[in-house]
């Protein structure tokens, strides 16, 4: 017992040494060099605990965006009993182990079932972990640590594997090929956008007719746009928030300066937190990958959101500026209306909005584009107001760092929970 006791503490419980240990044995299958292998395992272990610390920024400047826009419309800031930071150190190395266990059973089944494709955006793989443990643990609060892994592996192995195969026929209009899946948490947003493009518009009618002002292509940087679009709603917002919040808030800075201060700082904080989640999985990945490939001969890889970026560049940028006007406009009536305090999230505004425009694009022009990118909008404001009172009691910031797809995870997890609960 002294020794699981050790087990669960040092190793499990320390999710940088859990990701370290992972990394050390795929590395060692690979056969890779002797420093290769000490230099990977660094990095993922790195990884983690830059990410850790990003996260400590991301919420100390979300914390503050939530208090001066909630009392700028005088309502209720959103309500958390725990924060992700807690949640990660607690359930981290559940939430790892759930990603490794639902990667082998996704392989499984893709070699038993002919699926094709091979999940292999890895940061996601940690991402809809996060979600899946943290919704399990919502639904069924009772659960135990092995069969919250089981379940929680078996859900997200039934992830990897269908969501490349339901999008794959717009997928295929997009890149007139078979070669490479849609692997990622906006698939929802862009098989919308391909089910109901054709309403709007033409191909013909391609977004790669149209040129885009130059001045605005900044705004494709994540972190000049998050710190650019964050700061203006700061600044709007502690000119209408009450004087005695706001002045709490600045302390002895004028009023101005703390507002940039605060929207840089929630972008440093999202910058460095992707910087630690990118630093590891480029370690951890292509041990996964390998794995694959002498698994499941001739798969496929299902990708990551940039790989359609090629196809339609301006498609991306406009679906990124409709993501947003959208979004605004639902932060603007949930606040007048009192419903809700929700965070325009630039890099969620940004990729998912990307991929649904150059689906949307694909079947039905700029006019698609435009929709995939509403779409997109609309899934992150009522997804946020909605899933962040859900996930109150384990990762609530996980509703702000959300993609469409892990809404939709959560609420059949959830609603499910409560299903169960009524019956029994």
């Amino acid at each position: 017992m002294a020794f699981i006791d050790f087990l669960v503490k040092n190793i499990f419980n320390q999710v940088s040494v859990l990701i370290g240990l992972v990394t050390l044995i795929g590395l060692l299958l690979q056969k890779k060099s002797f420093e290769e292998t000490i230099s990977g395992t660094i990095k993922a272990m790195v990884g983690i605990l830059i990410m850790i610390a990003g996260t400590d920024v991301f919420i100390a400047g979300l914390n503050s965006f939530q208090t001066i826009v909630s009392s700028a419309f005088r309502i209720a800031p959103p309500v958390a009993n725990n924060t992700l930071q807690d949640f990660t150190s607690k359930f981290g190395s559940t939430a790892v182990s759930i990603m490794a266990l639902g990667f082998l059973i996704h392989l499984i089944v893709v070699r038993l079932f002919n699926t094709r494709f091979v999940y292999l955006t890895g940061h996601l793989m940690w991402w809809i972990s996060l979600v899946i443990t943290a919704s399990l643990l919502e639904a069924f609060p009772g659960i135990g640590q092995g069969t919250l892994i089981l379940v929680g592996a078996i859900l997200i192995a039934l992830y990897f594997t269908l969501q490349p195969v339901y999008v794959h026929k717009y997928m295929r209009k997009v890149t007139n090929s078979d070669e490479i899946g849609y692997g990622h948490t906006s698939s929802i947003a862009a098989y919308l956008a391909g089910r109901f493009g054709h309403i709007f518009g033409k191909p013909e009618q391609s977004t790669e007719k149209i040129k885009i002002p130059k001045k605005i292509e900044f705004m494709k940087d994540i972190t000049v746009g998050t710190a650019f679009i964050i700061t203006i709603i700061m600044l709007v917002a502690s000119f209408f928030a009450e004087k005695a919040v706001v002045a709490k808030q600045a302390g002895d800075l004028n009023f101005v300066v703390w507002s940039v201060i605060q929207g840089f700082r929630f972008a440093a904080g999202i910058t460095i937190l992707l910087y630690g989640v990118r630093l590891f999985l480029a370690e951890i990945v292509p041990a996964f990958r390998g794995i694959s490939q002498k698994l499941i001969p001739g798969g496929k890889p299902a990708l990551d959101v940039p790989v359609v970026f090629p196809y339609a560049p301006t498609a991306v940028l406009i679906g990124f500026i409709s993501s947003t006007v959208v979004f605004l406009i639902f932060m603007i009536i949930f606040g007048i209306a009192g419903f809700a305090t929700i965070v325009p999230s630039m890099i969620m505004l940004f990729f998912p909005a990307a991929g649904a425009a150059v689906f949307g694009n694909a079947v039905g022009g700029w006019k698609g584009a435009v929709l995939g990118g509403a779409i997109n909008g609309l899934f992150l404001a009522f997804g946020q107001a909605l899933t962040w009172p859900m996930l109150s009691n384990t990762a609530p910031e996980l509703a702000v760092l959300a993609d469409p797809d892990w809404y939709i995870i959560t609420w059949l997890i959830i609603g499910a929970g409560k299903l169960i609960g009524s019956i029994f």
